[in-house]
């Protein structure tokens, strides 16, 4: 499993952001701790599959004390935590899709889903799943027929 140190900081007005400074470009967001270093593990297996796509290098993770001594100078009155972040596995993998849904819709989900503490894509992710569990246990319906 790839384990890279995950930067997690929060200023009084923000949600905790997530950075790795072993692999510039990759970040992500999480509105607690544990939402972000769930997207955290999802953006770094995103990141990394992206590396390997595009046939470069994938840099060396460096360890915690590493990591913390290259903040050392830039904390000033942020929260800072640093976490070892295990990128999602490789079955696990996500997807970026586009889709075409109602303006009004989308902001229901968005609401509903801050309500519940999630990302919009886990929100439509779960509930996805949840009506699949739902319509595999429900028998068939005969279907009308017409006359």
């Amino acid at each position: 499993m790839e384990k890279y140190v995950a930067v997690l900081r929060k200023t009084p007005s923000s949600d905790f952001g997530v950075e790795f400074l072993d692999l510039p470009g990759c970040f992500s967001a999480g509105s607690t701790l544990e939402e972000a270093k769930a997207m955290a593990s999802e953006a770094l297996r995103l990141h990394l599959d992206g590396l390997e796509e595009d046939e470069l290098a994938v840099p060396q993770p460096s360890d915690l004390d590493a990591v913390e001594q290259l903040l050392r100078d830039k904390r000033g009155d942020d929260f800072y935590a640093l976490v070892e972040v295990e990128a999602e596995p490789v079955e696990q993998r996500v997807v970026r899709v586009n889709i075409t849904i109602e303006e009004k819709l989308l902001r229901d989900i968005d609401a509903a889903a801050a309500e519940e503490g999630m990302s919009r894509s886990g929100f439509l992710a779960e509930a996805a799943r949840k009506t699949m569990r739902r319509t595999r246990r429900e028998p068939a319906r005969p279907k009308a027929r017409a006359r």
